[in-house]
């Protein structure tokens, strides 16, 4: 009777899983079990093993930070135990028990956000059963935190290299910021600015939050997977957290400190059309091809889908995603995929409002139209521009950027440029097509920028050099 592989609850979990995930769930808390501080107690006519804080930390060793591997703790001990309790037993207050393990495997592979939002409860505070909201800004930021610290520690960045990218530390905050800026309180409301730290969110608000806000959920199965190698092969969702982050492609190689970090990566990839996720290569870095317009035109024209990242002299990074090949045209161009975004000082996506179809705009060496590269808004009055005088733009919105209702997003609203890179997502166009040759001009993007401007077709395209092996950063 005490056994608890006999109560229907315990097998109603375990049914969500196939029998080699079943398996797989067994060994690892055997493996827990076989951990230094395990505890054995007497619980009804068979022996129960019962995990301690000590043993998980032991065998978790260095993949989690200590922090995380004691909120997983809490959340798994907050499991109510579904077991007969006979005169004589001991009191079920020590350790971790299997049915709580299968349990908390169970709601967070598994489950919906009412199943979650107990536990997570008590991940952010084991004590209380109402959080502030300031618990939660701490509790978003040690996930994230943990995620791109397990990520690393199991050699899964997918060849973006930590000492090629920005200090995540701040990206890290701002993720957090965003994330817990979609919080409502318990009363209901959306709370905004300080006074979210200071409000009041009980089991409800954590429920509202996970349904609302995916990437929760997803990153508390990176952790649990990566950091307890549980299910790894075997879950449904091993596609979803691989493809987290998209494969780099370009950045090696080069002496290239990307604007870029773990953190603001994942954010940007998860606002991708699906398509789009798998990979990112580096088209055009300023520090690596000059600060030269008609050079960022002959690395970005007909390239497909890409991102562009800006860092203007006071510290402000931003940028947009363009949907489809840029053109040298007067017109616009794109669809209502494109978007804005900042990444510092804060981390936000600002997609189409549906005002006008404003999306994006390339020209150069006209008399009568701006030259420059230009997202939303219009023509002088741009949501982001780069002028084709290269070092000078501008993001006015005032109060809005009217095609992504945007703010600003520069320091000021004339910003003086820093640096910039622009990020292909997907496959080449060429790629699509079936055709990885390379043209003769491809191998000077400066003179093909200047052919597009000037309107002439490339008549290299049918001399093509036979195809070199593409660069593999992993």
């Amino acid at each position: 009777m005490g056994n608890v592989e006999s109560n229907s609850s315990y097998q109603k979990h375990l049914s969500r899983f196939l029998s080699d995930e079943v398996a797989d769930i067994d060994g690892v808390f055997s493996a827990l079990s076989g951990a230094e501080e395990a505890v054995v107690v007497k619980m009804g006519k068979k022996a129960q093993t019962r995990v301690s804080l000590e043993a998980l930390k032991a065998y978790v060793k260095d993949s989690l930070p200590p922090s995380m591997v004691t909120r997983l703790y809490s959340g798994m001990r907050s499991i109510q135990e579904t077991h007969q309790k006979h005169p004589g037993d001991p009191e079920p207050s020590t350790g971790l028990a299997k049915e709580q393990f299968v349990v908390f495997t169970s709601t967070l592979f598994k489950g919906n956000a009412q199943e979650k939002c107990g536990i997570v409860l008590k991940m952010v505070s084991d004590a209380q059963k109402t959080v502030k909201g300031s618990q939660i800004l701490e509790f978003a930021g040690d996930l994230i935190s943990s995620v791109v610290h397990v990520l690393n520690y199991r050699k899964l960045l997918k060849g973006w290299k930590p000492k090629k990218l920005n200090n995540s530390v701040a990206s890290v905050k701002a993720l957090a910021t965003q994330l817990v800026s979609e919080l409502r309180s318990a009363e209901g409301k959306k709370m905004d600015g300080a006074s979210a730290l200071d409000a009041t969110c009980d089991q409800k608000s954590i429920e509202d939050w996970l349904f609302r806000i995916p990437q929760i959920s997803t990153f508390l199965k990176v952790v649990l997977q990566q950091g307890l190698l549980l299910l790894q092969p075997l879950s449904d969702e091993a596609s979803e957290i691989l493809h987290l982050l998209p494969e780099c492609r370009g950045l090696q190689g080069t002496a290239l400190v990307s604007l870029l970090d773990v953190p603001s990566i994942i954010y940007l990839n998860a606002h991708l059309p699906s398509e789009l996720r798998d990979r990112w290569q580096l088209l055009f870095a300023s520090r690596v091809h000059g600060e030269s317009f008609t050079q960022l035109c002959g690395h970005i024209v007909n390239k497909g889908p890409c991102l562009l990242v800006l860092k203007d002299t006071d510290d402000y990074i931003f940028g947009g995603f363009a949907s489809c090949s840029w053109e040298v045209k007067p017109q616009f161009q794109g669809n209502n995929t494109c978007f804005l975004f900042s990444i510092s000082p804060s981390l936000a996506v600002f997609t189409y409002s549906g005002y006008n179809n404003h999306y994006m705009y390339l020209n150069h060496g006209q008399q009568t139209m701006p030259n420059g590269l230009g997202m939303g808004g219009q023509h002088e009055y741009f949501g982001l521009w780069v002028d084709s005088n290269y070092g000078q733009g501008h993001s006015k919105a005032k109060p809005r950027c009217t095609t992504y209702n945007s703010p600003q997003l520069s320091a000021k609203e004339n910003f003086l440029l820093d640096s910039m890179e622009v990020w292909a997502v997907g496959d080449f166009p060429e790629a699509k097509n079936g055709k990885g040759e390379k043209s003769i001009l491809d191998s000077d993007p400066e003179a093909q920028a200047l052919l597009e401007m000037m309107g002439k077709s490339r008549q290299s395209d049918g001399f093509r050099e036979p195809p070199e092996d593409e660069e593999g950063d992993n």
